[in-house]
């Protein structure tokens, strides 16, 4: 019984320590679903922003297959260019 009540007092101000964290919401524009989809499971999209500055569309596209390759990342090939270009267009360091 007290390790139930352990849990859920741990539950309990875990999930009170995230409601005041805004979601991150990423740019509109063509390829933000696929990267949503193929990038939410793994990460949160802070991510994204967190490495807008430094990384140009070959950086982007090394991190795409970096998350894929030493990750794990499932994301499937033939999207992998829809979300560089995404990534590069709207996150790219200018």
């Amino acid at each position: 019984m007290r390790i139930i009540l352990a849990a859920l007092a741990l539950l309990a101000g875990f999930s009170v320590a995230h409601a005041g964290e805004d979601a991150v919401t990423l740019k509109e524009a063509p390829g933000r679903d696929v990267v949503e989809r193929n990038c939410i499971g793994c990460h949160s999209l802070d991510y994204v922003q967190m490495n807008a500055p430094f990384l140009d569309a070959k950086g982007w596209d090394a991190e795409v297959h970096k998350m894929m390759k030493a990750y794990g990342a499932p994301v499937v090939e033939q999207d992998v260019a829809d979300i560089v270009k995404y990534l590069a267009a709207s996150y790219g360091k200018n």
